[in-house]
């Protein structure tokens, strides 16, 4: 009996030890996973941030303000309401505006900001059924609109230090072939 009892003390510690370095590097491995995984979200979590960050200014609902805004050629606009929404890299845009002959003209695109077309859905500003964007300071974008891959149109979109008014400067040629320049102003509600 005393022999079976000195056994077992001897083999448990050794049987006990190889469990506890199998656990271990299972346990290791299993954090080594599990670290990766969180940077992996921490990255993700911070790219979207990144990208709602920069276009934080041009978020929210802005009124044309027809007082401040000059429509050099083409047809004025009675009233404007842009919708700006951010999307999972960049803005969701909806626009509902009413022209000086009284049509109402009704579009949205979301744009990445990173220069590549995105589809305009509705009636397009001058007739462009995309548009391109590119954040070009953390207050400015450029755009160009197209129709059937022909440039139409050029933009430049600032926000004010404020952030309380959006002036759109934007040039080209409607659907039609006359020229307009116009720079339209926005007060943020």
């Amino acid at each position: 009996m005393n022999t079976l009892l000195s056994l077992r003390r001897d083999i448990r510690p050794q049987l006990s030890s190889r469990f506890v370095q199998q656990r271990s590097a299972q346990s290791t491995k299993q954090r080594i996973a599990s670290i990766r995984l969180v940077a992996i979200l921490v990255l993700t979590l911070l790219t979207a941030f990144s990208a709602v960050a920069q276009t934080d200014v041009f978020l929210g609902t802005w009124k044309m303000n027809a007082a401040k805004s000059k429509f050099g050629t083409g047809p004025s606009r009675k009233s404007e309401t842009r919708v700006v929404v951010s999307s999972p890299t960049g803005m969701k845009i909806d626009v509902d505006r009413t022209n000086s002959d009284g049509t109402n003209q009704q579009f949205e695109y979301t744009t990445n900001l990173d220069g590549k077309s995105y589809p305009i859905t509705g009636n397009g500003p001058y007739g462009a059924d995309a548009i391109s964007a590119n954040l070009t300071s953390p207050n400015t974008i450029t755009s160009t609109l197209t129709r059937g891959g022909k440039v139409v149109g050029t933009g430049t979109l600032v926000v004010s230090k404020d952030g309380k008014t959006l002036t759109i400067s934007g040039k080209g040629t409607d659907e039609k072939g006359k020229t307009y320049s116009n720079v339209v102003v926005y007060d943020k509600q």
